[in-house]
């Protein structure tokens, strides 16, 4: 029988409505797809889809997650298109292909780009979490075929599996992809270690079979006189399960209690104590090795109770009961959803409800700021060892091991965490670094106002486990930093639109002028130096600049003169050659927004729109009229009134006129006035060119020495 014809009768083994001429269908597209490409190992490519496709069958997953499976390699690495798979097979199969497409795309190595990929991985997963089990698939046949690769090959990738994939295994519930991605990870990382664990296991095997078959037929028999049925079996061994131990424990192999353990499967929760206390009754139970994973289930869903005992000869033996419900989701995980699922049927809303970790990742993609923090917070506060703790309403609460009250409080809510000031556990109050164990009941002590110290994200006091904790803790300051940098940015700008004459600019239109979406925004953009005044003071002065003007009044009968041009450059009403001059009392230069006073003989007096003399004359006696600065000449120049206040020192006049003099700017009056306070004001006009010049002059003028501030007069 082939590779396909094996595949073919799994599927149909466990869902006798799967359309296996749609499965075999997509195996052809992939083989001829792939003709001529092979692995590293020599064998033909499409070897590695049809075994990815097998791994799922034997997660009994559904059609599209097998077509999906044995196509997720095409769009990739051959000319079919993914618009042909999906013409051909669906948009279900597309959009999975699609995803492995893009998770196939992830390349590590800089730790940046590594993070960032792995981000994606699991937010898609968030989506569909079918996307992610065919990767494990994926990953678990190019485990199986590592041999194949370079050494310095196998170790990365090896390294990538016990990080990243194996414990996504774990907290997708599924124990047996788990179990064998980090064997074979050990295996490549710890040669030496994994063949010593395996040639004590090979030497053992006998003699463990004999007793672990003594234990079975002892607990059947005891059993059945208590009218219980159960299914008995021997515990397959998990190599780096073993390993872990011995790490942890510091114990030799006779002192690991599951080397020798058995399983016992029963109808119900109740048959489940029940049989528990028969084990006790018959060996004697070893203390502090007893956890109740039924009344408290793990996060993956994974229920069980576990139980080490003094068995037959005296020798350790752990006995694992549950029922085999149960006992499916340990095995299957999230994948056990599909073994039930009735065709065109909802997926069970119980299972989805209890891998409640997965809203996290949704809630991380808006509190978690960089690709870093977001797999730093994954391996620390998803993929560790879990606690399993108690709000003082007796609600459970998992924790990552090692979390402190601190990381509790922020678990709870953000505003908890900010104001903890204290803890008490079981009742009694206790320090804020210690670690939270397993059944401790947690109160968080909190004060009405305040906020986080910054002790708190100090790695050698301890007080914070979880990197959600620090990553809430480090936006708490971040916002408090947004306040001072707003402040002072607001600050910032509104002296700036003063010194160019600007200060009576609507600041949110102003904002949008950057893309911010109001003034605060743009506040704390220059709080923070993201953007300088000089470029504000040069965007608005441009804006002014380019502005158009508001249609103006009807035209006054006023005849052009035959032979004098407008002095400023400028139109009026879109007629030019009229006599026209800078009223001395606002002294407008090309930029300003300006409007034109018709006077008795003089022609048109040009001021600035916010001239004093404007706001308090404009509408008499219809004499003002629009004015726009088009087809003014670079090469003129036009007279500005600038004031600077300082501390009176000598010198003072002659810096200030070297900083003109730089500029190439002509300075045509100056006068000084001091005061009783020992500062100076200085009052200087200036022959600018346009207002970009003034406020470069400005700004030079400011950073001089005892300078407190420079400012253009306004009329």
């Amino acid at each position: 029988m082939t590779d396909l014809e094996l595949l073919l009768e799994l599927v149909k083994s466990y869902n006798p409505e799967i359309n296996t001429e749609r499965i075999e269908r997509a195996y052809r597209v992939a083989e001829r797809a792939h003709a001529g490409q092979v692995r590293a190992s020599g064998e033909p490519y499409v070897t590695h889809p049809l075994a990815t496709a097998r791994i799922l069958a034997d997660l009994y997953m559904d059609e599209e997650s097998i077509i999906a499976a044995l196509l997720h390699d095409v769009p990739e690495d051959t000319t079919v298109s993914l618009e042909e798979l999906k013409t051909e097979f669906g948009q279900d199969v597309a959009q999975l292909v699609d995803g492995v497409t893009k998770l196939s795309k992830l390349r590590y190595g800089k730790e940046q780009v590594e993070a960032e990929s792995l981000r994606k991985m699991f937010l898609a997963m968030a989506e569909d979490i079918r996307v992610v089990l065919i990767k494990l698939a994926d990953r678990l046949h190019n485990m199986r075929t590592l041999s194949a690769l370079r050494r310095e090959k196998q170790i990365k990738i090896a390294r990538e599996t016990l990080e990243i994939f194996a414990p996504l295994a774990n907290r997708l519930g599924i124990y047996n992809i788990r179990r064998e991605l980090e064997d074979l990870a050990l295996k490549y990382l710890e040669p030496e270690k994994f063949s010593e664990i395996e040639e004590f296991l090979a030497d053992d095997r006998d003699d463990r079979h004999s007793y672990i078959g003594q234990a079975i037929t002892l607990l059947r028999e005891k059993l059945l006189d208590e009218g219980v049925k159960a299914e008995i079996s021997g515990r397959p061994k998990h190599i780096y399960s073993i390993y872990k131990k011995m790490l942890a424990k510091r114990r030799d192999f006779e002192h690991i209690y599951d080397i020798r353990a058995i399983r016992c499967l029963v109808e119900d929760k109740s048959q489940c104590y029940l049989v528990l206390g028969i084990v006790h009754s018959l060996w004697t139970p070893i203390p502090g090795e007893f956890d109740d994973y039924v009344a408290k289930p793990k996060e993956n869903a994974y229920q069980s109770l576990h139980t080490a005992v003094i068995g037959p000869g005296g020798k350790a033996l752990e006995v694992q009961i549950r029922t085999k419900q149960m006992h499916q989701i340990a095995e299957y995980g999230v994948a056990a959803h599909w073994r039930y699922k009735e065709p065109g049927g909802k997926r069970d809303p119980r299972l989805e409800e209890k891998i409640n970790w997965l809203r996290q990742l949704q809630e991380w993609r808006a509190e978690v700021t960089t690709a870093s923090e977001f797999v730093n917070a994954l391996k620390t506060d998803i993929f560790k060892d879990q606690v399993y703790v108690f709000t003082p309403k007796g609600q459970i609460i998992e924790m990552a091991s090692g979390a402190t009250p601190i990381d509790f409080a922020y678990h709870i809510h953000t505003e908890v965490g900010n104001r903890c000031r204290g803890a008490k556990v079981n009742g009694k109050i206790v320090a804020l670094e210690t670690a939270l164990k397993t059944g401790d009941r947690v109160e968080i002590l909190t004060a009405k106002k305040g906020g986080p110290s910054r002790d708190w994200l100090n790695p050698t006091l301890g007080l914070v486990h979880t990197a959600r904790a620090k990553e809430k803790i480090r936006q708490y300051f971040r916002k408090q930093e947004r306040e001072v940098a707003r402040i002072e940015g607001r600050t910032l700008l509104e002296k700036e639109l003063h010194r160019l004459g600007l200060a009576q600019k609507n600041l949110d239109e102003i904002a949008k002028l950057f893309n911010f979406s109001n003034v605060d925004e743009l506040a704390e953009a220059i709080g923070y130096a993201d953007i300088s005044l000089q470029q504000i003071g040069v965007k608005l002065l441009e804006v002014e600049q380019n502005k158009t003007a508001p249609p103006p009044p009807p035209e006054p009968e006023l005849k052009p003169r035959p032979k004098p041009k407008t002095d400023v450059g400028l139109e009026i009403g879109g007629v030019g050659n009229l006599l026209t001059r800078v009223a001395q009392c606002c002294k407008p230069v090309p930029g300003d927004e300006i409007v034109g006073y018709i006077s008795h003989g003089r022609g048109i007096a040009i001021h600035r729109r916010d001239c004093k003399n404007v706001i308090d004359h404009e509408g008499g006696e219809g004499r003002w009229i629009a004015l726009s600065w088009k087809g003014m000449k670079q090469e003129q120049v036009y007279p500005v009134t600038i004031e600077v206040r300082a501390f009176d020192r000598s010198g003072l006049l002659h810096d200030l006129s070297g900083v003109v003099s730089e500029e190439g700017v002509n300075m045509s009056s100056v006068s000084s006035r001091s005061r009783r306070d020992h500062t100076a004001v200085v009052t200087a006009t200036l022959e600018i060119g346009n207002a970009n010049q003034l406020s470069r002059i400005l700004n030079k003028i400011e950073r001089l020495q005892n300078v407190l501030d420079a400012r253009r007069v306004s009329g």
